[in-house]
């Protein structure tokens, strides 16, 4: 009975301890929100205001999209360093359309059309030719980039749909468009990830993709789709961008696939795969435009900017490296203690 009751004892400890890390890292990150947050109120006053906090998350619009879609990514493994090509390539086609007279709605549908296609060729690229996604993304972004470039012979082509304009500027009951339209996003691929057998496959992917063969999943079937919602977040955040600036930019969204991968290692996903969560990149988000947002209202030159934002990334990978440090000897712990019963 003592037996008994010392087995259900230790159940009972190692559940708890396996809910309270989950917790933890969780407080961890809203911490350093919060110290962004205070730091920055110190040197401006009007850091912390409703006004800025929804500059930020309006600002943070296109960062998320692509965030979620490079976290879906980074959990199975894979990465995509073509999503900021994507979203300016997005914002100059949204803008060459309107320009033509295409309705706003067949406009975004057409423009995320085209996102799809361009991560359907990553996927091919990736599972047919068996390139690294590192080097056949990279060659992507710049093929996409170029064909920004092309298509608006170089110039900015500015948007008068007044339907395009109105929902970059206009707000339900007091939030603006972009900010519904990132919040929406975040809670449907939040629950995909968590509460659905696809979710499920990109942690076991991420984890062992022969695991995840032996299982019965497709692996390449699943990079698949994985690519094309990334490249699809991506067209649709440079439509938003678009809106937003009321043109097509294509030196818009520079080293944006650097903040989206940033802002998922910061929230917990670990960057070798098969661990994080949504709810982590939201935070992850919400810091680095945070941060961002600080240096520009304290008057950082933009050369320091991009200094600070490349040692943000550098604290991201260390502490993803500190994450998984723990983890591997938490396993090893567990499998000492198991081995010696």
């Amino acid at each position: 009975m003592n037996n008994v009751t010392k087995a259900n004892q230790e159940n009972k400890s190692k559940k708890k301890g396996v809910i309270a890390s989950i917790p933890n890292e969780t407080i961890g990150l809203v911490f350093a929100l919060f110290a962004i947050v205070a730091i920055f109120s110190l040197f401006n006053k009007n850091y912390f205001s409703l006004a800025n906090m929804m500059n930020i998350l309006v600002a943070a619009s296109l960062t998320g999209l692509v965030a979620i879609g490079e976290s879906y990514l980074v959990i199975a493994g894979l990465v995509d360093l073509s999503a900021g090509s994507v979203a300016a390539f997005a914002s100059v086609l949204a803008a060459v359309l309107l320009s033509s007279g295409v309705g706003f709605f067949l406009t975004v549908v057409i423009v995320v059309i085209v996102g799809i296609m361009v991560g359907l060729i990553n996927g091919l690229v990736i599972t047919k030719i068996k390139l690294e996604p590192f080097i056949a993304t990279l060659a992507t972004m710049s093929i996409i980039r170029g064909f920004a470039y092309i298509i608006c012979d170089g110039r900015p082509i500015y948007i008068s749909n007044e339907l395009a304009i109105a929902f970059g500027r206009n707000r339900l009951l007091g939030i603006p468009y972009p900010v519904i339209i990132l919040i929406v996003a975040f809670i449907v691929f939040g629950i995909v990830l968590a509460k659905t057998r696809f979710g499920r496959s990109i942690y076991v992917i991420g984890g062992n993709k022969e695991a995840a063969r032996l299982a019965g999943l497709n692996p390449k079937k699943i990079t698949l789709k994985l690519f094309m919602i990334t490249s699809a977040l991506a067209s649709l955040g440079g439509v938003i961008l678009a809106t937003r600036m009321n043109s097509g930019q294509p030196s818009a969204a520079l080293g944006l696939e650097f903040d989206a991968i940033t802002a998922a290692v910061l929230g917990g996903i670990a960057f070798s795969g098969g661990v994080g969560t949504i709810f982590g990149t939201v935070l992850g988000v919400l810091i680095l435009q945070g941060f961002n947002t600080g240096l520009i209202m304290m008057n950082v030159p933009s050369f320091w900017q991009l200094v600070a934002r490349g040692m943000l990334l550098l604290i991201a990978l260390g502490f993803d490296y500190l994450r998984k440090r723990n983890r591997e000897k938490k396993l090893l712990e567990e499998s000492m203690a198991a081995l010696n019963k």
